[in-house]
């Protein structure tokens, strides 16, 4: 019986995607959803509550997806850098291809219309840089007169703000150049040494490796 409520809820929350993504919230209904779904009204109300209770679900989904590629990427042998910037390829990946972060995200630049209290975005993606920088630090590849936390802020800032424009430009299919792009303009200041194409050469083998 349980299994069978977990597969509703997953159904739903993916064809709430879906829509969320294409039409953003106020664009999507109940009724829309359980069309998509093949789930009655009535079974995603029982599940979720409302609309916007569904709504937040699917941006607890969204963050649900970091924790693993954080593990995994801060758990790597290897150069601090070359990992950072791995992450965040391995995100821009998701990002693209990932219906549940790309719902997230439309929500979250919607947020402010969600009759919901929605996670705090950029604010974990700030402290994770932040602390991948300290590392970087200690491992002698960052340059020193280099502000952690300011930087932190200044590369959450600039990767979220490349998809953005991504996203408007070209729906996001050419969003790893971009965010090579991005990283060839911000590893000269951040490494000891810079040497930002060994760096992203490096952080590209070590995506391949992790797929």
């Amino acid at each position: 019986m349980q299994e069978r409520a977990e597969a509703t809820r997953q159904a739903v929350l993916a064809a709430a995607a879906v829509l969320f993504e294409q039409h953003g919230y106020a664009g999507t209904s109940i009724s829309d959803v359980a069309r998509r779904s093949g789930y009655t009204s009535g079974a995603i109300y029982f599940h979720f509550g409302s609309k916007e209770g569904l709504a937040a679900s699917v941006f607890e989904a969204h963050f649900g997806e970091w924790p693993r590629l954080v593990e995994t990427w801060t758990s790597l042998d290897g150069p601090v850098l070359d990992r950072l910037v791995g992450l965040s390829l391995a995100v821009a990946r998701e990002f693209r291809d990932n219906v549940i972060v790309r719902a997230g995200n439309r929500l979250s630049n919607e947020s402010k219309s969600i009759p919901a209290e929605l996670p705090q975005p950029f604010v974990g993606w700030i402290e994770t840089v932040a602390q991948l920088l300290e590392s970087a630090r200690e491992n002698g590849e960052l340059a020193p007169e280099t502000d952690t936390e300011r930087a932190a802020r200044v590369i959450v800032a600039g990767f979220f703000g490349t998809h953005t424009v991504s996203d408007a430009l070209d729906d996001r299919r050419h969003v790893e150049q971009a965010v090579t792009d991005l990283w060839l303009f911000l590893l000269p200041a951040l490494q000891a040494a810079p040497d930002p194409h060994g760096c992203l050469d490096r952080a590209r083998t070590l995506l391949g490796q992790s797929l």
